[in-house]
């Protein structure tokens, strides 16, 4: 064979999870095994494969992609059975034993994942043109599919339903288990829940909106959900929508991505990539947990999402924003070591200590100083109404920045500090040209606002 042509089939055999030959069906007693690869099911389509996929490393899942883009790219993972627990890269295999289990072990021959089914007839495991992975008998009954334990992904005739949920990967590279679920309550509502490593929290819809007003139903207890070939979801509790390619086209996926928003995918034949027809929540910063705790989260139309760590902390991981920052201080309980900056058109959503309506500025300052645990207050005051607002804070979660909010918040730092952080505050790039005018605050603070930066005494 020609060298050139031999070091091509080479690199073109790299470029692809172990796979190759075309096979939809295993029968009862066989294996497939992660180092032949030739052991991969693929649909009769030929849309579909499933096989040992590479994770990194020396790490395999058993999982379900697309085929497409083909000609080197990296597949379109919908489905694995082990996401959270890879296998070795020699020995590993999946296999349907006498009993009509079919599990999948490691190079120790532990059994990392199993379907737990049992039968006294044969069965056999095949992939079909839905992208279901299907475990039936000799006489067509399913004892176990794929499509009832989804992972990230919701593919066209798949139903979610109140046992399952699809949670999203850690980030584009890892696809371990992550923070962000799509599930139905125990109010029967289709919900997104951030589930981090301190806290939990439901994020849409917006949680403070009574059903109704988020044109959802909690009468139906069936809670099932259903995406269409064309594009139409319709979820038991009146939750809608259409792709915005609505119509006959090849391909569709919903998926939870690993950044906390739901995103529906069509296939372009032409362009060969997949290409969002709709997508759950616009604004990027109203997911929670994204930049992490202590931190903030800006986005202009247009540009990435930017997420940067207060003043006064700093990255936990420089490779992750969701583990949030840390400070670089110690804050003393004693009231007259500490003081406050101001941060404009800033807000952190939930976790307050409690609410407190028509206190003053400084009764709201000082609330705040005799909690040791308080981290920062919110304060906005209305002109129209002169009603004013106070939220002490003891965890900085869900942060983000906006020229629309009308509030301020006021971060505690020790005292001393506060002068160090003016370069922070004069870099705070806030588009708030003709908009400061309309906050919420006291004549007294407005020339300090438009200075962007405001030093406050613990001293009272």
């Amino acid at each position: 064979m020609d060298l050139p042509v031999l070091f091509l089939l080479l690199s073109l055999s790299f470029s692809f999870p172990l796979s190759s030959l075309s096979l939809d069906t295993i029968h009862q007693g066989t294996s497939l095994s992660i180092e032949k690869l030739e052991d991969i099911l693929i649909s009769p389509d030929g849309v579909f494969s499933a096989g040992f996929y590479s994770v990194g490393g020396n790490a395999y899942c058993y999982a379900i992609w697309f085929n497409k883009p083909s000609h080197g790219k990296i597949q379109t993972v919908i489905w694995m059975a082990n996401r959270d627990h890879p296998v070795n890269g020699r020995s590993s295999k999946l296999s349907i034993l006498k009993t009509g289990n079919l599990i999948l072990s490691d190079a120790g021959k532990f059994t990392v994942w199993e379907t737990n089914t049992k039968s006294l007839s044969p069965v056999n495991l095949s992939l079909n043109n839905t992208g279901n992975l299907v475990l039936q008998n000799m006489k067509g009954v399913t004892l176990w599919e794929s499509f009832d334990f989804p992972t990230d992904t919701l593919l066209p005739q798949q139903l979610l339903t109140r046992k399952a949920r699809l949670i999203s990967s850690r980030s584009q590279t890892n696809y371990s288990s992550g923070f962000y679920q799509l599930f139905f309550d125990n109010d029967n509502i289709l919900r997104l829940l951030y589930d981090g490593l301190e806290v939990s929290s439901v994020y849409w819809p917006d949680p403070w909106l009574v059903s109704w007003d988020a044109a959802r139903s909690t009468n139906n207890s069936s809670r099932i959900a259903v995406l269409d070939t064309f594009g139409n979801f319709s979820s038991s509790d009146d939750f809608t929508f259409m792709a915005a390619d609505y119509g006959p086209k090849l391909h569709k996926r919903l998926r939870i991505d690993y950044d906390g928003d739901v995103r529906l995918y069509s296939w372009d034949e032409e362009g060969q990539t997949w290409f969002v027809s709709w997508q759950a929540i616009q604004g990027p910063c109203k997911i929670y947990g994204i930049c992490g705790a202590n931190s903030l989260c800006s986005y202009i139309v247009g540009s990435d999402r930017k997420c940067s760590c207060l003043p006064g902390y700093k990255m936990k991981n420089l490779n992750d924003w969701s583990d949030g920052c840390e400070p670089e201080f110690h804050l003393s309980c004693n009231t007259n070591e500490s003081g406050f900056l101001l941060l404009p058109r800033v807000e952190f959503f939930g976790y307050d200590y409690g609410f407190f309506p028509n206190y003053t500025f400084d009764e709201c300052k000082n609330l705040c100083l005799q909690l040791c645990n308080c981290k920062a207050f919110q304060f906005t005051f209305s002109r129209g109404d002169g009603f004013s607002r106070c939220y002490p804070k003891t965890l900085l979660l869900n942060g983000y920045r906006s020229p629309d909010f009308q509030g301020d918040l006021y971060l505690r730092l020790p005292e001393n500090n506060l002068s160090t952080y003016a370069n922070y505050v004069q870099d705070f790039k806030l588009n708030c040209s003709g908009q400061c005018n309309k906050t919420g605050h006291n004549r007294k603070w407005d020339s300090k606002i438009h200075a962007l930066v405001c030093m406050w005494s613990g001293r009272t």
